[in-house]
């Protein structure tokens, strides 16, 4: 089966290591599999390849994170969430597909970086976000995630300054996050690009990895208050803001 796909057996290292690593972070944040697993990605495949892959291995990764915790899902946030997550997740297949994408990956990178050393830096914060903010997050989250497949923080941002409970925000993000990869899925199979069979099977080989990482970082999140958690996320997009400024600049 490995034979089939154009890697040789020293491209399969990063590559198993990079997706591993991806989803022990997706383990424990809910979120950030492009951000990690992409920097490595990039050098076997183009970004158009690797964004559809990922959202076939988030989907099942997603879907598992959720179905344990449902009822533990903020309805309310999701149902608020949903429609301009849909907008946003067109509007960046669309992009994806047709326009170069480097300056908004060089612009994603610095806003990123940007919210994280300010989150990091700044103490004193609104204690929550107003509804209305579910507009630009859940639309900007979208199209983020269909460009870079990164969109996630931005959910987790919004969520968690808008729920109480740690539980609560993993399960709507988690919830969410499905929704997202069905509507991702769907914009990628009208536009043929799993008739790629190649693309397939490297998600089928990589599914293990997946699901060890996925593994791995639940158990270590559980460990975790939720100030660690919220401060461990902040640090999480602080390192994938640097990756994407670095991939821009290597590029």
């Amino acid at each position: 089966m490995f034979a089939q796909l154009s890697f040789s057996a020293f491209d399969w290292l990063p590559i198993l290591l990079g997706v591993g690593i991806a989803y022990i972070v997706f383990g424990i944040a809910g979120f950030g599999t492009a951000l990690v697993a992409g920097p490595v990605l990039i050098h076997f495949m183009p970004l158009a390849k690797i964004i559809p892959l990922l959202v076939l291995l988030d989907f099942v990764a997603a879907f598992g994170n959720w179905l344990p915790a449902r009822k533990a899902v903020a309805r309310d946030e999701l149902l608020r969430l949903l429609p301009f997550m849909a907008l946003g997740c067109s509007l960046g297949v669309v992009f994806l597909l047709q326009l170069k994408s480097d300056l908004l990956l060089l612009l994603m990178g610095l806003f990123v970086t940007a919210y994280a050393l300010y989150s990091l830096m700044v103490k004193v914060r609104p204690a929550r976000l107003k509804g209305l903010w579910a507009a630009p997050m859940g639309t900007v989250g979208g199209l983020f995630g269909a460009l870079f497949g990164s969109g996630g923080f931005l959910y987790a941002i919004y969520l968690n300054a808008r729920l109480d409970s740690k539980e609560q925000a993993r399960a709507t993000q988690s919830a969410l996050i499905s929704c997202s990869t069905v509507v991702r899925l769907s914009l990628f199979l009208i536009a043929g690009v799993y008739a790629d069979t190649g693309l397939l099977l490297l998600a089928a080989c990589l599914l293990p990895v997946m699901l060890v990482g996925l593994w791995v970082g639940r158990h270590l999140t559980l460990k975790l208050s939720r100030e660690a958690f919220v401060r461990l996320v902040t640090w999480l997009v602080l390192a994938s803001g640097l990756a994407l400024i670095g991939r821009y600049l290597s590029g």
